[in-house]
C-alpha cells in the first residue's frame, strides 16, 4: 500500500525562515487539538547534561522566539548561566517539525510587564506563590501560599515578580521538516553565523 502524506506547497521557495514559520504556525492553529504554540525547550545544566521540557511560545518575529518563565526555575537558571537554548515544535496533525537553536537574551521590562498583565489573575498569583523547580513539602503548602497571595492581592493590579520575565531565543539555525512517503522526508535548514547575520539555506538528507 502506498503511504499518504500531507503536502501543502513547496516551502523551499522561502528565502528567510520567519515568514515560513508564521505560515506553518497558522496552519497548526487550525488542526492541532491543544496548544499549537507548545514547544520543547532544551537547556544544559552546569554539569553539561541536557534538560528538556514543554513551554508555550508567546511571540516571535525577526528578532526571535519569546517565552516567559520564573528565572529562579531550573530552566531559568540554566539559560542565565549559558545564554543558549534550543526549541523543537512538532505538529503531529500536519506531520511537520521545526527545530531551532541560538543565543538567548532577556526581553525588556516593558514587554514582560505587558505580557504579565495579560495573564489570568490566577496565573499572576501563581507566579508569586510558586517557588518553581524547588522541593515542595506538600500540596497543601502550595495551596496555602496561593491563598495567602490571593488575600494579599484581593484588589488592584498584581505587579510582576522581579524574578519573572521573558527570554528571547535569537536563532542561528532553523530547520523545517516535512514528512514524506517511505521516510524520504523534506528537510530545509536556514543558517547564519550569528544572531544578526544573513541567512543561507541548505537542503538536508532525510
Amino acid at each position: 500500500m502506498t503511504e499518504t502524506r500531507l503536502t501543502t506547497g513547496d516551502f523551499t521557495e522561502e528565502n528567510e525562515p520567519f515568514t515560513l514559520f508564521g505560515s506553518w504556525l497558522e496552519e497548526a492553529k487550525k488542526s492541532e487539538i491543544n496548544d499549537p504554540n507548545a514547544v520543547a525547550l532544551a537547556t544544559v545544566d552546569p554539569d553539561g547534561l541536557p534538560n528538556v521540557r514543554m513551554v508555550l511560545l508567546k511571540g516571535f518575529d525577526a528578532d526571535g522566539f519569546v517565552f516567559y518563565t520564573n528565572f529562579e526555575s531550573q530552566k531559568g537558571r540554566e539559560i542565565l548561566a549559558t545564554r543558549k537554548a534550543a526549541m523543537c515544535f512538532h505538529w503531529k496533525s500536519l506531520r511537520r517539525q521545526v527545530r531551532l537553536r541560538g543565543t538567548v537574551e532577556i526581553v525588556s521590562d516593558a514587554e514582560a510587564d505587558a505580557y504579565f498583565q495579560s495573564r489570568a489573575r490566577g496565573s499572576r498569583i501563581g507566579a508569586w506563590a510558586s517557588k518553581q523547580s524547588r522541593p515542595l513539602e506538600s500540596r497543601f503548602a502550595l495551596e496555602k501560599a496561593v491563598a495567602e497571595f490571593t488575600a494579599r492581592h484581593a484588589i488592584g493590579e498584581i505587579a510582576r515578580p522581579p524574578y519573572w520575565s521573558g527570554f528571547r531565543i535569537r536563532p542561528v539555525s532553523i530547520e523545517f521538516w516535512k514528512d514524506g512517503a517511505f521516510r524520504l522526508h523534506d528537510r530545509i535548514e536556514f543558517r547564519r553565523p550569528e544572531a544578526e547575520g544573513d541567512w543561507s539555506k541548505v537542503r538536508m538528507y532525510p
